[in-house]
């Protein structure tokens, strides 16, 4: 490995996203819709996002979901699969399943 390449490549790119300024420490907040929120805030207001901003603020809900994987505690990972549910409400998508 380089050594200019951080060990822990997604914990870079959620912290220093190129797409959204996401607020610190926001995956791990113990309040679904606050976590959507500020996820909503990010995606809106960013100018460097590729995508729409709901399509934004989910990759990046997915993917430190993802990432974090097995390391995740079985109720951070229910708080966060809530946090989807939120962000779909907040931007009128279909909730999962419905």
């Amino acid at each position: 490995m380089p050594q200019n390449t951080p060990r822990n490549w997604s914990q870079q790119v959620t912290g220093n996203s190129n797409a959204l300024d996401l607020e610190q420490d926001v995956f791990t907040w113990g309040d679904p819709l606050k976590i959507a929120l500020s996820l909503k805030h990010s995606a809106d207001n960013s100018l460097r996002r590729k995508a729409e901003p709901f399509a934004s603020a989910m990759a990046m809900l997915n993917f430190y979901i993802n990432r974090a994987g097995k390391h995740l505690p079985v109720q951070q990972r229910e708080v966060l699969e809530k946090a989807k549910d939120e962000l779909r409400v907040l931007y009128g998508k279909p909730r999962h399943g419905g």
